[in-house]
Parts: structure tokens; sequence; C-alpha cells
């Protein structure tokens, strides 16, 4: 599996920022830090860094640059490049959670498919092969 190197994320917009907004997740109680990761979803986060290599490969050669994602919080779409998610998906394995990163800037929405799309393109390749 391909793994990202720490240095290779974005770097933080707020470090050394006396005013990071942040600061205030340094006082959190131990009862609101974030729980640890289950073995299933461990299982699943390796499960989709594995799919996400073949979607890449099987994708990225016909003008898609990764995965576009509802967000629910929001309720606005999320365009990730295919080495942004590998990134943000190995953080979440190694460390439990996702740092926060800068939107993509004015995304063509034609470069970004679902996870649902890749599925089906992917079944698709190896059911005819």
């Amino acid at each position: 599996m391909y793994s990202v190197p720490q240095d290779a994320l974005p770097p933080d917009p707020f470090a050394g920022d006396p005013d990071d907004p942040t600061r205030s997740l340094d006082s959190l109680s131990a009862e609101d830090e974030l729980e640890p990761l289950t073995s299933d979803e461990r299982e699943e986060i390796v499960e989709d860094l594995s799919d996400l290599a073949i979607y890449q490969a099987l994708l990225e050669n016909r003008g898609v640059r990764g995965l576009v994602v509802d967000c629910a919080d929001c309720g606005e779409q999320h365009f990730h490049e295919w080495n942004l998610l590998r990134a943000s998906l190995q953080q979440l394995l190694d460390e439990g959670y996702m740092r926060k990163h800068e939107p993509a800037y004015d995304p063509d929405p034609t470069h970004y498919v679902t996870w649902e799309y890749c599925r089906g393109y992917a079944d698709a390749v190896f059911s005819s092969s």
C-alpha cells in the first residue's frame, strides 16, 4: 500500500500564528477527545485506500482528477484530487482524524467523479476482462 509522508501534506496555514483558532482544541477534556478508530473502521480505511489506488489507475489517464464528495455537514460538494484524498485517508488511519485543508480553488466539476461512479467503472472494467 502507498503511504504519503507527513511532510507531503499541505502546510498548516496557521503554523506559528498566536491567534490560531485551533488553540481552543488544546483545552479539550479527555471525554471531548476523539475515540480511537475501531478495527472495523481501520479496515474500511485500508479498503478505501486500496480502492482509491485502483480508481486512480483506471481513471486518471482519462482526465479524471479525483473524487467529489457530498458533505453532510455543510451541504456542499467537496472536490478532492487523488493525492490529497490519499493523504487525508492515510492521516485518518495513522492519527485517527483528518486535518482541515483548503478546498480546491475553482474546480471544474467535469474532472471529478463520485465513489459510486468509480466502483461502477471498475466493476465494468474487471467484469469485461
